[in-house]
């Protein structure tokens, strides 16, 4: 980050220009929204997300009960479970059984489901998390996963508020060059073909 570099043109010059003393002001704009601005947006975003995971967690072992499920047998086909938020390659390595549970009004349930076991036997028992209405559900997330994603959601907002400032200053101080080649290109047009001649005192 070269915003710090434009303070230099704070200092007195008799060859400062006012494009100088503007980029001087854009660099001091910048470096305080990065000490400033940053981080309160990165810990605004963070607390946010944090809010709302942990609203989540709570919503989520509120209505899903532990219960413990005894295998039937290994299932035929695919399984026809839950849904989880687990990738393609992570639900191929789960197994697939017909399952014996009791639901949380004590009715006995049977079904096909997921198990994370890799060798599964008629009669082993696993844990097996249910709604409330009995049908079978991934676990509640962790507390620790819901404060992990809310601090890389905090750390993205600061870095795309970063991002932002950084390109900001840079437009800025593009268009600021802009000017004064432009401002040069004038003053050569304008003593350019003088330049030289023994009666323009040059």
């Amino acid at each position: 980050m070269r915003a710090a570099t434009g303070v230099w043109r704070w200092r007195r010059n008799p060859l400062r220009r006012t494009t100088d003393l503007v980029e001087a002001w854009v660099a001091l704009t910048a470096a305080a929204l990065l000490c400033l601005l940053v981080p309160l947006v990165g810990w605004a975003a963070g607390s946010s997300a944090s809010g709302s995971l942990q609203r989540a967690v709570r919503a989520q072992q509120e209505q899903r009960l532990p219960t413990t499920a005894q295998v039937v047998r290994l299932a035929d086909g695919p399984a026809s479970g839950p849904r989880t938020t687990e990738t393609a390659g992570e639900q191929r390595l789960r197994r697939s059984v017909v399952a014996r549970w009791t639901a949380p009004d004590g009715t006995p349930r049977t079904g096909t489901v997921p198990t994370a076991r890799r060798h599964s036997s008629p009669g082993d028992v696993f844990p097996l998390w249910t709604d409330r209405e009995g049908r079978p559900v991934s676990p509640p997330m962790p507390p620790g996963t819901a404060r992990a994603h809310a601090l890389l959601a905090g750390l993205m907002a600061a870095l795309l508020a970063g991002l932002l400032v950084e390109t900001v200053r840079r437009l800025v101080v593009r268009r600021l060059v802009l000017r004064r080649y432009a401002r040069l290109d004038r003053a050569w047009a304008s003593a350019g073909p003088d330049w030289g001649r023994a009666d323009t005192g040059s």
